[in-house]
């Protein structure tokens, strides 16, 4: 009986059973994107830093043979332990291992290395890959957890569906609450009528469920596809994004969207399922028209029609409850969003371009290559004579620490706090930064120090972390200037060697790289390849490559080419980059130059804009379809409104003049509530990121956001404009038909 019932209901009423289809479709459609961009986004970040750091779980360095190789690989969770690097007779060797089940890594790899003879410090993990599969670093409680945010996003986003689609399922259900009333009093029980709904809603949303999850998946292959194509150009050496089929996440986007639209039929079945036979039977879906609070602004304004367009709106308050925040949270969205990429690019272009415009014009990196051998080769010098070329700078970093007393410690460090222990000893970090040695003398001339190539310069500055501003950073002399040698020790061993300090320094070369950023108290040491060929066998390794920083001459400074507005200095900087190749073309290596990088980062952040905006416009497009779905669907249920107004003596015109301030008011309530909160929310984060808002305000976004409004408007508008003309093109004696009878 329930099923007839059903499907002739169904049939007779496409209109409300269309919109109910519709809900369903999109709702699977967003789910769909969203799992599938999410894997895919996860699969490729799981790709990149395996193809950039390596395929392990955790890194044993130290003294290893085949006996203890054969010993961690007879652990029970070890799943493989390979040799990265085989050390020779009194050296180290690196072993990547990775874990059956990596979930107790942290304690499992302590007890691994101690069986190997390895001290626990020489242990490494990879954290980044570990925490893609939610497995948390101790030292690390607020580390990247991708997957829990993903189940975040996925779980908000069921929540936010189930609120905007409902109203749809209600318009639906209410159609037929007198009939329900009717059924109700000859017998039928709640749990049937209950039924009778969620039956019509799983009919309707079957296929909607299906069809809505592959186009979903096909949204994202394109989306993602056109990414790559955006990018192509912009960052020719990224790693391309694809999209990624998984069975789990289709299948998990599948119920996600079942259970969505369940729960969104499941809130109005449940509530005109307890509606009592009478209360049915008078109505009990209509909408309640009378004035509950006077509306004197939209009375003042627009005069009959506000007051009466206010009464409505209060009485519908619930229905359009959902589509009035989904638009909100859309332009609230899309303002952060373009807000915060404003920020970012302001931030990146003070603290990285404009600091940098004059440090570096070309970098080379070579590979696998020592800068003590390098730097005495013709290469170098070739590259310093090449006509355009203002300084060269060869490089290569290192490891090393050394222990520091309270009474080397600076008087201004020392009431600043030290280093806040208490100890009174304390082993810092002290990175070496070897420069070629014509860079050093060079360095030394800069400086006012002795030209000399047996000693280092420290530099000789610390953060005061007192003071929280990170971009005009308050520094303190880091120790007293009075000790003519540094002992330093190989990282993370005893073996150590005294140099003699030539000088102490508040400058550095001009490098690109920044120094007490992640580690505020260490110590860096500049000095000479020369010296770093005596002294490195017994502090260790450099890093496998090293770096060649060119300074092109003016003509191609940010500042004379207008910020790559004027093609002459990307032009001559990429031949200068291409001579440079040339002539290390028997090394491998990798290069880039500032303007071209400036322009694939702007490139880069147009490209994260489209992919956000084009987020936060399907967001505006559900509360869109909101809008439309319960617009066009309460034409049914306001038709005896409107047949009421047209029988007092309202005219067509005016009815339709009511519908316009509707419209005008719930397409502008977004910006009534977005633009004061979107304010203060980038108020806090120039207040927090140290930010000159009046920087900020000539940067503003404020013609997408204008445009993103003015679309709300329009939309919001066409779907009023559309069910007013449907309605009042109806007679008196249409509007009070109940069509809704099977």
């Amino acid at each position: 009986m329930w099923k007839d019932y059903s499907l002739s209901y169904i049939r007779k009423n496409r209109a409300s059973s269309f919109s109910v289809l519709a809900a369903a479709l999109i709702a699977a459609a967003f789910l769909s994107l969203l799992f599938s961009l999410m894997y895919s986004m996860w699969d490729y970040e799981r790709t990149r830093i395996v193809a950039e750091e390596g395929d392990y779980h955790a890194r044993l360095t130290g003294r290893i043979d085949e006996e203890k190789l054969e010993l961690i690989r007879g652990w029970a969770n070890v799943e493989s332990a390979v040799v990265r690097k085989q050390g020779a007779e009194g050296e180290n060797t690196v072993v990547d291992i990775r874990l059956k089940d990596p979930s107790d890594i942290y304690e499992e790899m302590p007890k691994i290395a101690a069986l190997a003879g390895i001290p626990e410090n020489q242990t490494e993990y990879h954290d980044q890959l570990l925490s893609l599969f939610l497995v948390r670093s101790p030292r690390d409680p607020d580390g990247a957890m991708m997957l829990a945010l993903f189940a975040a996003v996925s779980v908000f986003a069921c929540i936010a569906l189930i609120l905007v689609i409902h109203n749809a399922f209600a318009v639906f259900m209410n159609d037929r609450v007198h009939q329900f009333g009717i059924l109700s009093s000859v017998g039928a029980t709640p749990g049937q009528i209950r039924f009778c709904l969620l039956q019509e809603a799983g009919l309707l949303c079957a296929l909607p469920v299906l069809f809505g999850n592959l186009a979903g998946m096909a949204a994202a292959a394109g989306l993602l596809e056109g990414i790559n194509l955006y990018l192509k150009k912009a960052a020719p050496d990224r790693l391309p994004s694809h999209f990624v089929f998984h069975p789990a996440v289709f299948l998990l986007s599948v119920l996600c969207a079942a259970v969505t639209v369940w729960a969104s039929a499941r809130i109005p079945a449940g509530r005109l399922s307890r509606l009592t036979p009478l209360e049915a039977i008078r109505g009990g879906g209509e909408f309640s028209l009378k004035r509950k609070k006077h509306s004197p602004i939209l009375s003042l304004l627009f005069g009959v029609e506000g007051e009466l367009a206010g009464n409505a709106l209060k009485a519908q308050r619930k229905a359009l409850r959902a589509a009035g925040l989904s638009l909100i949270l859309s332009f609230l969205a899309f303002t952060l969003m373009e807000s915060v990429l404003s920020l970012s690019r302001l931030s990146t272009q003070i603290t990285y371009w404009d600091r940098y415009q004059n440090a570096w014009d070309v970098m080379i990196t070579v590979k696998n290559t020592q800068i003590a051998p390098f730097g005495k080769t013709e290469e170098l010098s070739r590259i310093r004579s090449l006509s355009g070329v203002r300084d060269v700078l060869a490089y290569q970093k290192a490891r090393a620490q050394r222990l520091l007393t309270d009474g080397e410690l600076s008087g201004a460090f020392r009431e600043a706090g030290g280093f806040r222990d208490g100890t009174g000893k304390r082993l810092v970090s002290a990175p070496l930064i070897i420069l070629d040695d014509a860079a050093f003398l060079s360095y030394c001339g800069q400086i006012g120090a002795p030209e000399r190539l047996d000693g280092v310069i420290v530099y000789n500055e610390v953060r005061d972390d007192r003071d929280p501003n990170f971009r005009k950073r308050k520094v303190l002399p880091y120790l007293q200037e009075d000790a003519d040698t540094a002992v330093l020790y190989k990282y993370g061993q005893e073996e150590a060697v005294t140099v003699p300090v030539t000088a102490y320094a508040c400058q550095t070369p001009v490098l690109r790289e920044q120094f007490g950023v992640e580690d505020p108290h260490e110590l860096v040491h500049f000095l000479p390849a020369s010296l770093w060929e005596k002294i490195g066998e017994t502090l260790g390794e450099t890093e496998t490559d090293l770096t060649i920083r060119v300074l092109a001459e003016e003509g191609a400074s940010m500042e004379t080419q207008n910020g790559l507005e004027t093609p002459g200095g990307l032009e001559t900087l990429d031949s200068l980059e291409e001579e440079i190749n040339g002539l290390l073309e028997g090394y491998e290596t990798e290069s880039e130059n500032r303007l071209r990088a400036k322009l694939e980062s702007d490139r880069a952040y147009d490209a994260l804009m489209t992919l956000f905006g084009s987020f936060c416009a399907l967001l505006a497009l559900f509360g869109i379809s909101s809008v439309f779905l319960n617009t066009l669907s309460f034409v049914r249920q306001r038709r005896r409104e409107a047949a009421r107004y047209l029988s007092v003596g309202m005219t067509p015109c005016s009815v339709g003049k009511m519908f316009f301030v509707e419209a005008l008011v719930l397409a502008g309530r977004p910006a009534l509530v977005t633009l004061p909160l979107a304010a203060l929310i980038v108020a806090w984060f120039l207040k927090t990121s140290y930010l000159d808002a009046g920087l900020f305000i000539r940067h503003a976004p404020v013609v997408p956001v204008l445009l993103f409004l003015a679309a709300i408007f329009a939309f919001v508008g066409l779907a009023y404009y559309l069910g007013a003309r449907k309605l009042l093109r109806c007679s008196l004696t249409e509007l009070l038909r109940d069509e809704s009878a099977v």
